[in-house]
């Protein structure tokens, strides 16, 4: 996308079961908000597609797609959208949960988003984390998923690849929301950010 204008971004960062998704689904119901997950993007993938094979052969094995094509993917996801009129990058803010995952990532999409501001949903204490997703996944029926060990390796890989993203961005742009709160506090508290984006750089789009 070189030679074209970022998009304007906001990222959802935080470690799992630190509420991005929750957050996220809220702030895509706002008008000139497009919220983003990695999830919705591989859901929405044509499996026929050259990068949806390559897709398969990852996942069928098991492995993690490497950052190259995860990024082609999200490209080639952002176009259908805004082929499709469901994104329009001069009026809509767009907020990213789950990509980039790790620093190069964060690299390869230096040239196509503007970072504005990266919210941190953070926890003071990891045993909030691993209570909240234990809770979670008994919720949801995934019985393998709360177990202790299984989501202290999720932290880990949080830990090791994704948390050095603080360090790629300028402190400036980082937003830290104690993400203990209700939803309904943790919103507040990221609206606080989002709303002062979207009216400066949005504030007469949708008027």
């Amino acid at each position: 996308m070189s030679g074209q204008q970022r998009f304007k971004t906001v990222l959802l960062f935080g470690a799992p079961g630190a509420g991005k998704g929750t957050q996220g689904k809220i702030l895509g119901a706002i008008p000139g908000v497009l919220h983003m997950s990695s999830g919705d993007m591989f859901r929405g993938m044509d499996p026929e597609s050259r990068l949806g094979k390559i897709f398969r052969e990852y996942s069928t094995r098991g492995e993690l797609v490497p950052d190259e094509v995860t990024i082609d993917l999200w490209q080639e996801h952002v176009g259908k959208l805004r082929a499709g009129g469901k994104y329009d990058p001069t009026t809509q803010l767009l907020v990213l949960d789950g990509i980039p995952r790790n620093v190069n990532q964060a690299a390869l999409l230096d040239g196509v988003i503007d970072v504005l501001k990266v919210i941190h949903l953070a926890f003071a204490d990891e045993k909030e984390a691993i209570s909240r997703l234990k809770k979670r996944a008994m919720k949801e029926n995934r019985a393998d998923d709360a177990k202790e060990d299984v989501i202290r390796r999720r932290l880990d890989v949080y830990r090791d690849e994704t948390r050095p993203l603080l360090d790629h961005y300028a402190k400036d742009r980082i937003a830290d929301v104690d993400a203990l709160g209700s939803p309904a506090q943790v919103l507040l508290e990221v609206l606080k950010v989002v709303a002062p984006l979207q009216a400066t750089y949005f504030g007469n789009a949708l008027a």
